[in-house]
């Protein structure tokens, strides 16, 4: 089984913030909850860089706009505002 939800402590793994939190969901499960759809039809959002509104689908996605990185994790997925921005100067890693 599974333990990277296990915690709800603050900071951590699916609780993390920032930067952290776009890592550690784009790590989880080796990568497939990174693409796996938001349930519920997505997030809408507004980007945390660059202001621009957008549909969060996948739980790691880019804003459409200037590309800068956000995500929410599996436990938080129905709350807008656990939505997190990994910084402008942050890139997705490009598949192989």
């Amino acid at each position: 089984m599974c333990d990277c939800g296990s915690s709800s402590k603050p900071g951590v793994g699916p609780y993390a913030a920032g930067r952290d939190l776009v890592e550690f969901v784009l790590k989880a499960h080796g990568g497939a909850i990174a693409v796996s759809t938001v349930p519920n039809g997505g997030l809408a959002t507004t980007c945390q860089g660059c202001g621009t509104g957008f549909l969060l689908e996948t739980f790691v996605q880019a804003c459409p706009e200037c590309r800068g990185v956000h995500a929410v994790s599996p436990p938080r997925a129905a709350d807008t505002t656990a939505i997190q921005f990994a910084g402008a100067d942050f890139v997705l890693p490009v598949a192989s």
